[in-house]
Parts: C-alpha cells; sequence; structure tokens
C-alpha cells in the first residue's frame, strides 16, 4: 500500500466492484421511472431485479473459479468490458424484455466482474499488507455505495433513467485501463482442470424455472407455463445437488456444508439477506408511488443504512472479537427485526423524520452488528484450502436471497404481478414477513454459532454484499 502500484491495484479493484454495487444502488431508485417510460407493472420490475441476481448468484462461484484457472485480471477485464457493453443494452432498451434480457446479460458480466476484484487484492499484496488494503478497497466501496443514491436519485430527476446504466462505461472504461496497465496477473497454480459447467447450467436452469413460476403464478392463475416451469427448475435444482455430490471438481463443493457453523452462517445470510432484499425492493418503490417523493428522495433516504455500516462495523468486529460472533449475530438480526417492522408504519400522509428515518437508523444497527461478525464466521468455520469458495458461496446465498424474495414476498403480502405499483396495501404486510424472516436469522444464528472468532476490524460498507477481512478463530489458525 505504500507504493504506486499497490494503490494503482486497489484503485482497479475499488472502481470495477464499485459499478456492480453503485448499478445495485440506483436501479431500484429508477423502477418507478423504468415502470412510466416502458409501461411496466410490478411483476417487470420484479424481473428487471430478479434478471440481474439470478445470473449473477447462480454464476459467481464459476466467475472465481475461471479467474483461477485463467488470469484474475483478465477474467476481471472481460468482466468489466461485459458490465459496459450490457449496460449500454440497457440504456438504450425499447422495452421490458429487452431491458430485463440485458439485465440477466449484465448478471453473467457481474459475475466475472465482482468475485474476481477481491481475488485480485488478496493476491497481489504481500501477507502483512493484506488486510490494510482489503479495508482499502471495503471501505472505498461503501464511498460508492453512499454516493449511488445520490447520483443516481440526481440522473433520474434530471436527465433519465437510462443514465443510471450510461454512468457505468466511462467509470468500466477507467477501470479497465487501470487493470491492464498496473495490475499484475495472477492465478491458482492447483486450481482444477476442468470447469463446473453442468453444475452452473443446472443451478440457473433451476433458478430461473423457480422465480418465473413464484412471480408469474400467483398475478395470472397458475397457468400450464408458470407450473410446469416450477416443476423443471425443482427438478434441475434436484439434478445440481446430484451432479456436486459425484463430480471430482464440484462448483459447489458439497462437503463444507457439514460443518455446522459453515451451515448456521449461511443460513443467517439467507434469512437476513432475503428480508433486506424485500425492504431494498418496496420501500423505494413505496416512497416514489404512494409517498411522493422524488427519485432522489427516495434513494437518499437509505443513507442511514450506509453511515450505520461505516461507522459502526469495525466496532462490531471488535466486539465479536472480545466476545465472540454468537451474540452479535443473534441481538443484530433482531434490531433488524424491529427497523423491519417500524418501516410497516410508513403510509401516505407520514414524514420521513416520524416514521422512515427511525426505522431505518434501527435497521442500520442491526445490520452493522450482524454482518461483520457473519462474514468472518462464513471463513472462520471452514479450512484455509477452502476460504476462497466458501466466500463466494455466501456471496451467492445472499445474492440467491435477494432474489428469491424479491420473487416470493410481494405475493405472500398480497401484492401481485399484473397489478400497478400502488404497494399501500400491501407493503406493512411486507414488512412484517421481512422482520419474520431477519428474527428468524437470529434466531438460528443462537442455535448455531458456536465457536469464539476473532475478527479483524474491517469496514463492512455495503449491506448488499458480504465483504471479507481476514479472521482466526481462537486455536489460532489463520483462515
Amino acid at each position: 500500500m505504500a507504493t504506486a502500484r499497490g494503490r494503482w491495484v486497489v484503485a482497479a479493484a475499488v472502481l470495477g466492484s464499485g459499478v456492480a454495487f453503485l448499478d445495485g444502488t440506483v436501479v431500484n431508485a429508477a423502477l418507478p421511472a423504468i415502470s412510466r417510460d416502458l409501461d411496466a407493472n410490478l411483476g417487470d420490475l420484479q424481473w428487471v431485479l430478479t434478471g440481474y441476481l439470478l445470473t449473477l448468484g447462480s454464476l459467481l462461484v464459476l466467475g472465481g473459479s475461471l479467474g483461477d484457472r485463467y488470469g484474475r485480471r483478465k477474467i476481471f477485464v472481460i468482466g468489466l468490458v461485459a458490465f459496459a457493453a450490457t449496460s449500454l443494452l440497457c440504456a438504450v432498451a425499447p422495452d421490458t424484455g429487452t431491458l430485463i434480457a440485458a439485465r440477466c446479460a449484465q448478471g453473467v458480466a457481474a459475475a466475472l466482474l465482482v468475485p474476481n476484484s477481491l481475488a485480485m487484492v488478496s493476491a497481489s499484496f504481500d501477507v502483512s499488507d493484506r488486510g490494510r488494503a482489503i479495508g482499502a478497497w471495503s471501505g472505498l466501496g461503501g464511498i460508492a455505495t453512499a454516493i449511488g443514491p445520490f447520483l443516481g436519485g440526481y440522473l433520474i430527476d434530471s436527465v433519465s433513467w437510462r443514465w443510471v446504466f450510461v454512468i457505468n462505461l466511462p467509470i468500466s472504461a477507467v477501470a479497465i485501463l487501470i487493470a491492464l496497465r498496473h495490475v499484475p496477473e495472477s492465478r491458482d497454480e492447483h486450481a482444477g482442470a476442468h470447469l463446473d459447467v453442468v453444475g452452473s447450467v443446472l443451478l440457473t436452469l433451476g433458478l430461473a424455472g423457480v422465480v418465473y413460476a413464484l412471480i408469474e403464478g400467483p398475478g395470472n392463475g397458475w397457468t400450464v407455463t408458470s407450473v410446469a416451469a416450477g416443476l423443471i427448475g425443482a427438478a434441475a435444482l434436484v439434478a445440481f445437488l446430484l451432479v456436486e455430490a459425484r463430480i471430482a471438481n464440484p462448483m459447489v463443493p458439497l462437503g463444507v456444508f457439514k460443518s455446522e457453523q459453515f451451515s448456521g452462517a449461511n443460513a443467517v445470510t439467507f434469512a437476513v439477506y432475503a428480508a433486506i432484499g424485500t425492504v431494498t425492493f418496496l420501500l423505494v418503490v413505496h416512497l416514489q408511488t404512494d409517498l411522493g417523493y422524488s427519485a432522489l428522495e427516495a434513494g437518499a433516504a437509505l443513507l442511514p443504512i450506509t453511515v450505520c455500516m461505516l461507522l459502526l462495523s469495525a466496532r462490531a468486529g471488535a466486539l465479536a472479537q472480545r466476545i465472540g460472533p454468537r451474540w452479535p449475530m443473534t441481538i443484530g438480526p433482531l434490531v433488524v427485526a424491529v427497523g423491519m417492522a417500524l418501516l410497516g408504519r410508513v403510509d401516505p400522509g407520514t414524514t420521513y423524520w416520524a416514521t422512515v428515518f427511525p426505522a431505518l437508523l434501527v435497521l442500520g444497527l442491526g445490520l452493522a452488528l450482524t454482518v461483520a461478525p457473519l462474514t468472518a464466521t462464513v471463513l472462520g468455520a471452514v479450512d484455509d484450502a477452502h476460504a476462497g469458495i466458501a466466500s463466494a458461496i455466501n456471496n451467492s446465498v445472499a445474492r440467491i436471497a435477494g432474489l428469491l424474495a424479491v420473487a416470493v414476498l410481494p405475493a405472500a403480502a398480497g401484492l401481485t404481478a399484473a397489478q400497478g405499483l400502488d404497494l399501500d396495501d400491501g407493503f406493512a404486510r411486507a414488512m412484517y414477513i421481512a422482520a419474520a424472516l431477519a428474527a428468524i436469522g437470529g434466531v438460528l444464528a443462537f442455535f448455531t454459532i458456536r465457536r469464539a472468532v476473532y475478527v479483524e476490524p474491517v469496514v463492512y460498507a455495503n449491506p448488499a454484499t458480504p465483504c471479507y477481512g481476514r479472521q482466526t478463530d481462537v486455536a489460532g489458525s489463520a483462515a
């Protein structure tokens, strides 16, 4: 980090991952504008989000494996080029079908980009300085997350929603230039000779079928198409598990789930991030369509969460160092649940400072208490050889949880795909369901998280994306 080349490596990684984080932040704020411009209903908007999460969540592990085998910088640059190209396709989309297809392709590009961003930093720095470099990466990435609502809201209100995708092009171009000039190539010399393409295809097909059925079925009366898609998707997921259990180099080595600590931490991740995905999807739309917020105001409304994460996550890591992760991971999701329940009071006529801000402040405090111990526990639960795959699995779990939540919870709250964007009737129910999910995460942590884990304080700034620092269990083994 004391050298110019080291700072260039961090800059490339921050810009690369930051463009993906930025895109995730601003697209939610653009949904009402997309609905007006393209005459999209709630189901269409669900697919704008879930199409991206579907391909990203199911291909993240494969993207990391490609980087290990063919070179992390090479796959990172390919991901950036593809992300810029698919962002342009999103920006010029003439209808919702084209936009959804472009978002699916954008998720494929992000799956190449995101895992290799941190891998480049980890592989490029000396062990003694790696923690500092990762801290700079995650902290600066948090700035992109904080800027996102303001930049996105300004572009939506002042120009067009299409510019939230156009802005990705210059950022990607700068990141590509820096990576090609300053980032050394790295790869895993012991990486497997074969890629698990079959597993990737089965996982993507399975999730696509199930998500299609869950989005289209409730609103359209469970037609033959939606039922068939659900059955095909379920069969593909079963086949995925069978394939992963039998092949020599699986995309997801099922053996890591034999650790109760690892399985428990991922179960907590699934519950908490499903709840977060529901809130971030519906709240920004609710604020604009039912309470009259502008896109800028609705995006900026989420800022208390980011501020809490920036200021308090490292302190939560230090607390977990002293007392172990069990209690922070138990109490944190319960506090998140309280914040989400408070969001159920957000109705037309209520003010930001009286209802939205207190709820998001509580939610942010709960997330700050949860995320650092959670991500550290995931890595501390496996041996060194599986640290990379463990982080990729946990990141995929978080993405897939958000994907399924956006597909399922609106319908469970009475918000169907075929209706417009009037969320007033079902919004409170959706928040209470999300609160219940978060609370389940806290209960799971209490019963499954046992071992004390030391967490080296690192800033965890983006609640939508788990980030990883270096951690050591009480026995002293580094992971």
